[in-house]
């Protein structure tokens, strides 16, 4: 497989290229529809299926959309570094089925590991409500808020544990959580604000693990330069990437927002298409 060579090599192929401008043209867009009040990332992001924004169709509009240009330039980077090869080898159809499928899978894994999560959260909640009362309230806190003092949790705790015995503060404390989770209306601004679950994931790095993946399974002992200077093969690189997620996702660090379980899932599904791909269709396959 390493000694393949297609007989026209393009450094831009069709497939690779019209995602790059696509992903370009929609981060300017999302950009400039800032000024209006329209945050596309937002209708076309990936949320929780049990969000009230969620729309089946952004498991794939979610992998055209990123946060920013840093966001998008690494990933089209990688898109174009091995993803170039690859197309040139089965050509833009195979290649693009492959990089949507891939995106989806990581969608759906990274929605799995929100399910377990946000059940956690939820089950917690209602053992809360319950029986709510300033000691819980302060383990709810260190156990599922991210960021407790920015979002004010930590002065209601402060106040409530001046106060112990106020029903107004045990009631704002639930109410507290009921944000945090689902959003609300903010009387301020006059405008609806979201909760963890109401969380957008954009990005096409899911597809791109995905890509990577593809690289080291077809070509394992390429080897690429880590920083210019470091030789290392393609499959190491792949098992480190893997290694390195899969600890991320279960660390799952404060401030994290790296869809970790995303990345491995795009791997996943690359696996197991690349796999079907290879006893089906041998002959063409590479």
């Amino acid at each position: 497989m390493n000694n393949f060579r297609p007989q026209s090599f393009q450094v831009l192929p069709v497939a690779v290229k019209n995602l790059v401008i696509i992903n370009t043209i929609l981060l300017l867009l999302d950009t400039a529809m800032e000024r209006y009040g329209i945050n596309l990332s937002h209708i076309l992001g990936l949320h929780y299926w049990t969000s009230q924004f969620f729309k089946p169709w952004q498991l794939i509009t979610h992998m055209f959309m990123h946060g920013d240009f840093g966001h998008l330039f690494f990933n089209m980077f990688a898109l174009w570094m091995f993803g170039s090869i690859i197309e040139n080898i089965w050509g833009p159809k195979r290649f693009l089925i492959f990089y949507i499928i891939c995106g989806i899978g990581a969608a759906i894994c990274h929605l799995t590991v929100l399910g377990f999560e946000f059940g956690a959260i939820e089950k917690a909640f209602h053992i809360y409500q319950q029986n709510p009362s300033v000691d819980q309230f302060a383990k709810f806190i260190v156990q599922h808020v991210q960021n407790p003092t920015q979002l004010g949790f930590t002065g209601l705790l402060r106040d409530w544990e001046n106060n112990p015995g106020s029903f107004e503060l045990r009631n704002q404390s639930t109410l507290f959580i009921q944000q945090y989770l689902h959003g609300g209306f903010d009387t301020n601004t006059q405008s609806v604000f979201a909760g963890i679950m109401d969380q957008a994931t954009v990005g096409a790095s899911g597809a791109v693990f995905g890509v990577l993946f593809a690289f080291g399974y077809l070509f394992p002992n390429t080897e690429l330069y880590i920083y210019f200077l470091f030789p290392l093969k393609a499959k190491y690189l792949v098992a480190l990437y893997a290694i390195v997620e899969l600890f991320s996702g279960f660390q799952n660090s404060a401030g994290d927002n790296v869809a970790h379980f995303a990345h491995l899932g795009g791997m996943l599904f690359a696996f197991l298409l690349l796999r079907y791909w290879e006893k089906t269709n041998r002959k063409s396959f590479i």
